[in-house]
């Protein structure tokens, strides 16, 4: 069981995300089995079939150079924007809190991590 989202609706959807390596930042399995910095690009999977794709996905996730990975359950709104649940997963979807001006000067463009 996923124990960092153990009260999940039956009915509900979620997300995987995971954190990857190199530079910490967070990170949606996509439909095309990349890991993408944005939400709404997140594969959703029904509550029912999250376990087995979090157990297929945290599997690959040290190939990947990815740590972390586990599900999110989200809603999605009329217009298709997908919104975490929790306090917490907000926060994260929205992105770095940290004021741009302290970002290191090593950071490297963003590039998504191909299955």
């Amino acid at each position: 069981m996923d124990r960092r989202n153990s009260r999940r609706d039956a009915q509900g959807q979620s997300v995987l995300t995971a954190n990857r390596l190199l530079d910490g930042r967070i990170v949606w399995l996509a439909a095309d089995g990349s890991w993408q910095l944005q939400l709404d690009r997140a594969k959703i999977f029904s509550n029912d079939h999250i376990e087995a794709a979090l157990a297929e996905h945290a599997a690959l996730a040290q190939q990947q150079e990815l740590v972390g990975v586990y599900g999110v359950q989200v809603h999605e709104n009329a217009q298709g924007i997908l919104t975490p649940v929790t306090s917490r997963e907000q926060i994260r979807a929205a992105g770095p809190s940290v004021h741009p001006e302290f970002v290191p000067t090593w950071h490297k463009p963003d590039t998504a991590v191909t299955v």
